[in-house]
């Protein structure tokens, strides 16, 4: 049987390892499903539950809680781009003073924890010249 292809999945998984390795034991990183991939009628029936009970159109992949500070995170293939209520939801985020990052990697993950003042557990390498 051949994989899906799932080029943000894997990136979101590969920068859910890297945070809980550098975010401190006690950060929560949560993942909260939003959307029903199950298509047709049941599907539209699903989504609409779970509307009822709270999914919010456009709400990030991932939300950083640690140490008092809040970052949503949106992870995107490299040419994926942001639908209109995700740029909504960024948008009511930020108005409220919150972080909101769109990250490809995990490196742009860990640099919008860096850019956002986030605690690490983790130095980075210093750099030896040459």
């Amino acid at each position: 049987m051949t994989r899906r292809r799932t080029p943000e999945a894997d990136t979101q998984r590969a920068i859910v390892t890297a945070l809980r390795i550098v975010l401190p034991r006690s950060a929560i990183v949560h993942h909260c499903a939003n959307e029903v991939t199950e298509a047709g009628p049941r599907g539209v029936r699903r989504q609409a539950i779970l509307v009822g009970m709270g999914v919010y159109a456009g709400f990030a992949d991932l939300i950083v809680l640690s140490e008092g500070r809040v970052l949503f995170l949106e992870v995107k293939s490299k040419t994926g781009r942001l639908r209109p209520t995700q740029i909504g939801f960024r948008d009511a985020v930020r108005a409220q003073g919150f972080g909101w990052a769109l990250v490809r990697s995990v490196d742009d993950a860990l640099g919008a924890l860096r850019d956002h003042g986030f605690a690490s557990r983790v130095r980075p390498a210093q750099r030896v010249a040459p």
